[in-house]
């Protein structure tokens, strides 16, 4: 399966990105769970353990207009006031960004595989799934019992 568009509607930069990008991004995701369906839950947990730590578009974002708005306002203070302009362009591409889902950066970070939280955590969760984790979960009943039990519980305190 290579199409996770029904797994991540609603993410406004996959909304906002060319459909042969996402695709590309969703097919090498597939692929690296296949890959590993032949390995031990070890490797499987610290592929996961590396998905906690993978940089997602929005953080990429927020760290590059960081970079951009402090070499703006240096190079203004220093060189000239024209590189002002600078920090208050990145400004309006994080609003932008915050209102559209989208601004010119988006574009670059998609082009080079930089993915959403949300297919982040699509591999991440399959990855789960392949190891066994939801094998273990409880049946709904057996959930809903333990939930009235914790509220009778707490009720006698």
């Amino acid at each position: 399966m290579t199409d996770f568009g029904e797994f991540v509607r609603g993410d406004r930069v996959r909304a906002n990105t060319p459909q042969e990008i996402n695709e590309a991004i969703d097919s090498e995701t597939a692929a690296t769970v296949r890959f590993y369906a032949g390995k031990t839950d070890y490797e499987i947990s610290k592929r996961i353990k590396e998905l906690d730590h993978e940089w997602d578009i929005e953080r990429y974002i927020e760290a590059n207009a960081a970079i951009f708005s402090f070499i703006g306002a240096v190079l203004g203070l220093k060189r000239s006031r024209k590189w002002f302009i600078l920090p208050i362009l990145v400004a309006i591409f994080l609003l932008q960004h915050a209102v559209q889902g989208w601004c010119p950066p988006v574009s670059v970070f998609r082009r080079l595989f930089i993915r959403t939280r949300k297919e982040i955590e699509l591999e991440k969760y399959s990855l789960k799934a392949l190891r066994g984790d939801f094998d273990r979960v409880p049946s709904q009943e057996s959930e809903i019992d333990r939930a009235r039990e914790a509220i009778n519980g707490s009720r006698s305190i």
